[in-house]
């Protein structure tokens, strides 16, 4: 045909997406918007890839799920999945009780969500969690140990870390808490797909974490976070709330407090955490925490990102004497 402007590589060697020409094994890889050079080597989860010839190659190792629940009703599953529940009850959180296999489980996971602000979304105020026979209760930054009298012998440990109150199971089960209201969950791999709850069922798939109590695909997060819930007395959430249009005075406060995270304070893990999420939530937890508080919920709201940024081996130094 005719002709057209632009530039071409000579025959055998490949554009490297900076304007230069190269040979094949000399082609870099692209990583969240981040190009890296041929032999340099990135962790993603508990696995370490290498760039080759333009393609990662990565190990296989299979990694610890962790679950997240934060704020104002925040969950993020073993699985990755992002949603938001906003329930005034106590939910299964995760559990290895699941489906027919009923009589047969070794730890259950019970999170209490009670109004925080007048707005009427909800944040964690106590975690129980059932090992065998021993049943923990996490509240008032304090745990406590109940024995009962069914159950097998589950040893556990507890120990601080930092801010943390970290409690590791024999059986593969470790629960960490702010001792205010974010819980994060992490289970061994032997639990691939025999979990179920809010936390999803840790299948390595998220657009299936939705599974109900009774077993069903939801895709409702509301219909999904209410077959959840521990007692048939609590009422039914009906609706999502969205606190800044009930609070609107309290929204430039709260995005302009959170715009810290989309902000070149966090700029080194934007590629690697999508920081919208994360934003979206801060925003809501701002504007929603308003009977004292409000700092808090925006410092965990941003304290939540922080935490997946280092995951990702980002490390951000955001807290300074004025920011929490």
């Amino acid at each position: 045909a005719e002709c057209v402007s632009g530039c071409v590589c000579p025959e055998g060697l490949f554009d490297d997406g900076k304007g230069g020409c190269v040979e094949e094994k000399y082609c870099p890889c692209i990583h969240n918007n981040q190009w890296y050079s041929p032999g340099q080597k990135i962790t993603v989860d508990c696995n370490t890839c290498t760039c080759q010839k333009g393609l990662w190659s990565c190990t296989e190792d299979v990694c610890y799920g962790t679950c997240m629940i934060y704020g104002s009703g925040h969950y993020i599953t073993f699985d990755g999945k992002f949603y938001d529940f906003d329930g005034s009850c106590e939910y299964v959180a995760t559990q290895d009780f699941c489906g027919d296999k009923n009589s047969s489980g070794s730890f259950s996971i019970i999170t209490e969500n009670v109004p925080c602000g007048t707005t009427g979304v909800t944040c964690s105020k106590a975690i129980k969690m059932f090992l065998g026979k021993t049943e923990l209760k996490l509240e008032n930054k304090d745990y406590k140990e109940i024995q009962r009298d069914i159950g097998d012998d589950v040893r556990y440990w507890n120990r601080t870390v930092g801010l943390y109150l970290v409690i590791e199971a024999s059986n593969g089960v470790m629960l960490i808490w702010d001792k205010k209201t974010t819980i994060f969950i992490k289970l061994t791999p032997d639990y691939k797909g025999k979990v179920c709850g809010l936390c999803g069922n840790f299948d390595d798939k998220s657009n299936n974490d939705f599974t109900t109590r009774s077993g069903l695909q939801e895709t409702n997060a509301l219909k999904f976070g209410n077959s959840w819930k521990q007692s048939s007395m609590c009422p039914d959430i009906t609706q999502e709330i969205k606190p800044c249009d009930v609070k609107p005075h309290r929204k430039s406060w709260a995005e302009k407090e959170c715009s810290i995270i989309r902000s070149e304070v966090f700029k080194i893990c934007h590629s690697k955490v999508d920081p919208i999420p994360f934003y979206e939530a801060c925003v809501h937890d701002a504007c929603s925490c308003d009977s004292g508080g409000d700092c808090e919920c925006f410092c965990s709201a941003v304290a939540a990102y922080a935490q997946e940024c280092t995951k990702a081996q980002a490390c951000v130094f955001w807290r300074t004497p004025d920011i929490c």
